[in-house]
């Protein structure tokens, strides 16, 4: 009897045809010895006279097809700028004309009252609606021990009153640091002998954060790398009530040659000291009456030269109770901006800072033609955002927000 089971039908390998490659293409195409070439297809349309007739490469993967209109990149983008990344440092003085800073073009010391007002006026129309102040301090102002610093009627808490009178939703950073106010120049108290007093320095941070708290300001930012001072400044905070007022700490601020038209623009140098790019073994120079002020703040701020250092720092500003981590300057360490993104789960900010490299950098390529002003700015800001940083203090702030909204990698 006839077995009518059904056969299954036998299954043949299935074999990958990949397309022929470019040199078995030519192999094909090339003529023998003598003969004219034989080209496969016309020169594509568009293409000009000279340009080679070739078969399509064996590419699987075209990253070109991701990036082929504007449409697809600003879909694919993975770092998009807006103006609310941005934090724009406002220099400030006790009087009414807006003074210009040599060393930063197109920077102004502002008058508070005036120049501030109308500054601010025009950055909060652009989008961006986040400042740091900087006060301008007279020298008849300045002492060893910087009482200035925590006066409840001084110039930055007068300004951030007013600003908040005018301006109720403004968020407003503070400086917290002695240099502006300390007749040596430095952001701790010195000691006859030179040494920067760490603890002594920390109770008078305090103190002027206080102040500023008490005026308004939204989150006060500790620039002056001493040990310690997040976590009192955060006790104080609490203590008198201000649990709502952030902390935005400089955890990686670095003994930088890039300081220079910042500390200009302040009249915040140390007083004795040479250029910040002179050789590190320096000596101290000792002031009239046998004091010894240190010509540069290397004791305090980073080494140039270290990044593992930043996340010691950072780890004890962050359980200290700092709520956003700085990194000053910028452009120069974005590597440790990255370090600091994926060491920690708070929010980075950077500092395109005003000094011999960064602002005043790019101010005067641009000034001298070698750099298109709104593609140089605005890049040099996306690094930030693609290295980690979730805001960006940048005396380009309000002309970048101006620019924004031409360009879809930077958006409203």
């Amino acid at each position: 009897m006839m077995n009518c089971t059904a056969m299954a039908p036998v299954k043949t390998p299935f074999v990958a045809q990949r397309t022929p490659t470019r040199a078995s293409h030519i192999a094909r195409a090339r003529p023998g010895k003598g003969s004219p070439p034989q080209l496969r297809d016309p020169t594509p349309p568009g293409a000009p006279k000279g340009t080679p007739v070739v078969p399509p490469l064996d590419l699987l993967s075209r990253p070109r097809r991701n990036r082929r209109s504007p449409t697809i990149r600003a879909g694919l983008a993975e770092t998009i700028l807006r103006p609310e990344n941005l934090i724009l440092p406002v220099f400030i003085h006790d009087g009414e004309d807006n003074i210009p800073v040599a060393s930063m073009p197109g920077v102004d010391r502002l008058g508070w009252r005036t120049g501030l007002l109308e500054e601010v006026r025009r950055a909060r129309a652009v989008g961006v609606n986040a400042i740091d102040l900087f006060p301008k301090t007279p020298e008849q102002l300045k002492t060893p021990t910087a009482e200035e610093a925590y006066n409840p009627d001084g110039l930055v808490q007068r300004a951030i009153r007013l600003l908040k009178d005018t301006y109720p939703d403004l968020e407003i950073y503070t400086d917290v640091a002695l240099d502006p106010y300390n007749s040596d120049g430095h952001d701790g108290i010195v000691r006859d002998d030179g040494v920067i007093m760490n603890d002594e320095t920390v109770e008078l941070l305090c103190r002027q954060a206080l102040s500023q708290a008490a005026a308004g300001a939204d989150c006060v930012s500790p620039s002056d790398m001493m040990d310690g001072r997040v976590g009192a400044i955060r006790e104080a905070l609490d203590d008198a009530g201000y649990t709502g007022v952030s902390i935005m700490s400089y955890s990686a601020k670095y003994a930088s040659a890039f300081y220079g038209p910042f500390r200009d623009a302040l009249g915040s140098a140390p007083k004795a000291s040479a250029p910040e790019a002179e050789a590190p073994a320096a000596p101290r120079r000792r002031r009239p009456g046998g004091r010894v002020v240190p010509p540069n703040k290397r004791t305090y701020q980073q080494d140039p030269a270290n990044a593992r250092e930043a996340l010691r720092e950072a780890a004890l500003d962050e359980g200290e109770g700092a709520d956003i981590l700085m990194v000053k300057p910028g452009m120069p360490y974005l590597d440790v901006i990255r370090l600091l993104h994926e060491s920690t789960m708070l929010p980075i900010s950077a500092y395109q800072v005003s000094g011999k490299g960064e602002y005043a950098m790019l101010a005067a390529a641009i000034q001298n033609g070698w750099l298109e002003e709104k593609d140089a700015v605005l890049e040099s800001l996306l690094c930030f955002k693609r290295a980690g940083a979730s805001l960006i203090l940048s005396y380009y702030a309000r002309r970048a927000a101006e620019w924004m909204s031409g360009d879809s990698l930077y958006r409203h």
